[in-house]
């Protein structure tokens, strides 16, 4: 996805992306999701198709939306195959569904009280439950706007979409919406582009290979040293996990 203010490719995009280390702290508190849109009845949402039946976080509908945003972050081209068909999706799905998105490190007792975000994650929600909450408040403020599902929207109109939602301009009463995307959607996007495959996503290391990177080993403390500021002779074949298992 395009940033409104200066158009980089694919390649730019995803190698700042890995560089960019860490979630931001997230900032006012959010509810359950929005209300439905008020006006003229929305264009109904496509049937989502059949693709991955092994959700463990989403439903069909939720689903079906996750992977949307995925293809509209990630569409198919010359570098990589779509969002979905890279495991991103998947990949989501599995550390929602897992420690990270119940919630097991967060403090979970309250006062929820709004406080300076370098104090960390002030919500009351697990990050499942905000995942959802601003999915569902992310529909409703796309029906508002376009009169119809994001489902329904072409790449153009989705991508502009998300984009308005990331530079803050469009709100929802109860889901910070602008946090949800930029603190929670696009890290969890970027850890599926980057992490390695055993978890789900970057299949085939479609990602490593696009940057060049040549996955464990390029944490070897002797490949540090030899290659630092050169190209690494195993980039385009790089080892997983899976690798040395």
């Amino acid at each position: 996805m395009a940033k409104s203010d200066a158009k980089l490719d694919r390649r730019q995009f995803l190698q700042r992306s890995l560089l960019a280390a860490g979630t931001a702290a997230l900032g006012a508190a959010a509810l359950p999701a929005a209300d439905a849109a008020e006006a003229a009845p929305p264009a109904p949402a496509p049937t989502p198709p059949a693709t991955n039946p092994t959700y463990l976080a989403f439903g069909p509908d939720e689903a079906a939306l996750l992977e949307s945003i995925v293809n509209v972050l990630c569409p198919a081209d010359h570098l990589t195959a779509n969002g979905v068909d890279c495991g991103l999706a998947f990949f989501i799905d599995r550390q929602l569904a897992g420690a990270f998105g119940k919630g097991e490190r967060l403090y979970r007792r309250g006062p929820w009280r709004q406080a300076k975000p370098e104090l960390g994650y002030q919500l009351p929600l697990t990050p499942e439950e905000f995942f959802k909450a601003g999915l569902a408040a992310a529909d409703a403020a796309c029906v508002r706007e376009h009169r119809a599902h994001f489902t329904a929207l072409a790449p153009a109109d989705a991508d502009r979409f998300l984009t308005a939602i990331a530079d803050g301009k469009i709100s929802d009463d109860r889901v910070p919406l602008a946090e949800w995307f930029n603190d929670l959607v696009l890290p969890l996007f970027n850890a599926a582009c980057f992490a390695d495959p055993l978890y789900g996503g970057n299949q085939g290391k479609v990602f490593w290979k696009m940057i060049g990177y040549p996955g464990l080993p390029a944490v070897n403390g002797l490949n540090l040293t030899k290659f630092r500021g050169k190209p690494f002779p195993g980039s385009q074949t790089p080892q997983s996990i899976a690798d040395f298992s």
